[in-house]
């Protein structure tokens, strides 16, 4: 892992080697991950992909070991500056961007202010652009609730690993993303966790999502688990439909099978080989 300083926040990141000199040009693909995570989920797949593209993966600002800094602004584009800063530091002038929850929203932000760099996004597990006030009141207030209710010690008990191992996924994953997901649920900074979680379900910014898509020139692909709970593939459908490439038969939407809200550790193989076509291709088949 490498630090960076990013307007005043000290943010951790890696980024492979690039790829032999004899093969192929490829771009590099950055990472972006979700809300409550870090960049931890993205190494199976990133271990699969560096053979073919330089892969960029970062902990956003107030998430994983990233800091806060001295910014108390947690709005997607704050986010979407951020990438912009750390690309200009590491040099990076063309990218491909894949989103996780969260992450997919930032992602289709940067893509909308940065679209002479950013070559195209794939939004995992994200999707959205439906406002349903009492929905989104219960989720904001049980989120605020559970951000104070996070003692440290929770990272040390096996039976909350296990817990955290099964929470939101179709089957059970290894103990070790358990306990990486406890460790990082305790550990992302309580203004950052808040601020991304107020701003990013507000109805204003909600709305704008779907704006921002319909907008974009970039190829951009959403990817859904067949039963993730937390998106649900039918709002995964909705936010893509409105990007042209959606073509009236969802021609930018894929669904894995039996996986839930965390594509990238649930299907890691059929994720690998669907972003080596897509990224390959500028058109693919919605079907795996």
């Amino acid at each position: 892992m490498s630090n960076v300083i990013i307007q005043g926040a000290k943010h951790s990141y890696n980024l492979t080697p690039a790829p032999p000199v004899d093969s192929p040009p490829a771009p590099t693909i950055a990472f972006l991950h979700g809300w409550m995570l870090s960049q931890a989920y993205w190494k199976p797949l990133i271990d699969r992909l560096q053979l073919d593209f330089q892969c960029l993966s970062y902990d956003l600002r107030g998430f994983g070991l990233s800091e806060i800094g001295d910014r108390d602004e947690y709005s997607l584009i704050s986010y979407a500056r951020d990438l912009e800063e750390l690309l200009d530091r590491l040099e990076i002038s063309q990218v491909w961007l894949v989103g996780h929850s969260l992450g997919g929203a930032i992602a289709l932000w940067a893509a909308s202010l940065l679209s002479d760099r950013i070559l195209g996004v794939v939004c995992l597990n994200a999707g959205g652009g439906i406002y349903i006030k009492e929905e989104f009141e219960k989720f904001r207030s049980a989120g605020k609730i559970i951000l104070k209710l996070r003692p440290r010690w929770l990272q040390n008990l096996p039976p909350i690993h296990a817990q955290f191992a099964k929470d939101s996924v179709q089957s059970p994953l290894d103990l070790f993303w358990g306990k990486q997901r406890t460790i990082d649920f305790v550990s992302a900074k309580y203004a950052a966790a808040k601020g991304t979680l107020l701003d990013s379900t507000s109805e204003e910014e909600v709305h704008k999502l779907p704006q921002i898509v319909s907008k974009l020139s970039q190829p951009i692909y959403f990817i859904a688990g067949a039963n993730d709970n937390i998106m649900e593939p039918k709002y995964v459908r909705h936010l893509a439909s409105f990007h042209p490439s959606f073509n009236g038969y969802g021609e930018n939407v894929f669904e894995l099978p039996n996986c839930g809200h965390m594509a990238m550790l649930e299907q890691t193989n059929l994720l690998h080989r669907l972003l080596l076509d897509l990224l390959a291709k500028p058109v693919a088949s919605s079907c795996i």
